[in-house]
C-alpha cells in the first residue's frame, strides 16, 4: 500500500514538472503563475526562485528531492518579488545566492503588503515576511556554481531592469542538448511585462540583448511567467519594450 501510494505521488510529481534538457526541469506554480526551476548534479540541485508562499516552498523542495533523488544544495533568486522568494525559508541548508544589492532591497513589511495587495492571505504573508531568508551569497557581475558531475550552472547579474537586481541562471547545453536560460521576469509569456517602481524601464532591452547574447539562437528560455519560449520570442518581446519605453 505505501510503495503504491508512492508511486502515485511520484508520478504526480512529475506530472507538474517539465523536462527541458537533461537534470533540468521547471514547474509552473499556481496563483501567480510563476516558474520555479531545478538543474541537477551529482552532487545536489540548484532550485531557480522559490515560490510566493512557505508552503509552496516545502512542495517544492519535497517535489525536487523526488525527482531526482537528491538534496536542493543550492537556490538562485532572480529578482525580489515576493512570488519568487517568500517560500525560500523552507530549503533549510541550501546556499542561497542572489544579484549583489538584493540582500538589502528585500525589506519584509513591504514585500508582505506587496503579496497581500495581489491577494496573497495575510497570515500567509505575514508568515513568509517574518521568516524571509536574504541570499547569503551575492552576484556583482558572474559567478559559477559546480553542481558535480560536471554540471556547472552560470548566474549574470544584470543589474536594474525589471526589478532593481535581476539575476539570470545559464545552464549551458551538454551532448547535443540545448542550453537552458532561466530569466526570471526579465521575460513574461503568460502577460505583458510588469514594470513597478523599482524597474529601470530603460536598461531592459539592453538586458534582454544579454540573455540573447548568453543563451544564443537555440536555446531555451524560461520566463518567470509562462511557457518556455525561443529566442525569437525574448527578440520580438525585447523590440516591443524598447518601443514602449522609446529606447533602442
Amino acid at each position: 500500500m505505501t510503495n503504491h501510494g508512492g508511486e502515485r505521488q511520484e508520478q504526480h510529481t512529475g506530472a507538474r514538472w517539465e523536462r527541458l534538457a537533461p537534470g533540468v526541469a521547471r514547474r509552473r506554480l499556481p496563483g501567480w503563475d510563476a516558474t520555479t526551476g531545478a538543474v541537477a548534479g551529482e552532487a545536489g540541485v540548484l532550485v531557480v526562485d522559490t515560490g510566493a508562499t512557505l508552503g509552496e516552498g516545502a512542495e517544492i523542495e519535497r517535489e525536487v528531492r523526488e525527482l531526482f533523488g537528491l538534496p536542493v544544495t543550492h537556490i538562485a533568486l532572480t529578482h525580489g518579488h515576493f512570488d519568487h522568494v517568500f517560500g525560500t525559508a523552507a530549503f533549510a541548508g541550501a546556499a542561497v545566492w542572489g544579484a549583489a544589492g538584493l540582500a538589502a532591497g528585500l525589506v519584509p513589511a513591504e514585500l508582505r503588503e506587496d503579496a497581500v495587495r495581489y491577494g496573497m492571505d495575510a497570515r500567509d504573508a505575514a508568515g513568509a515576511a517574518a521568516g524571509l531568508v536574504a541570499p547569503g551569497h551575492e552576484v556583482a557581475d558572474e559567478a559559477e556554481l559546480d553542481l558535480g558531475g560536471g554540471r556547472r550552472v552560470r548566474l549574470i547579474a544584470l543589474g536594474a531592469a525589471h526589478s532593481g537586481h535581476d539575476l539570470a541562471v545559464l545552464v549551458p547545453g551538454d551532448g547535443g542538448a540545448p542550453a537552458v536560460v532561466f530569466c526570471g521576469d526579465l521575460v513574461e509569456e503568460s502577460g505583458e511585462p510588469q514594470a513597478g517602481p523599482d524597474a529601470a524601464p530603460a536598461a531592459w532591452p539592453a538586458a534582454l540583448d544579454r540573455l540573447l547574447a548568453l543563451g544564443g539562437d537555440d536555446a531555451v528560455y524560461v520566463p518567470g511567467h509562462g511557457a518556455a519560449v525561443d529566442a525569437r520570442f525574448v527578440r520580438e518581446q525585447r523590440n516591443a519594450l524598447a518601443r514602449r519605453f522609446g529606447v533602442s
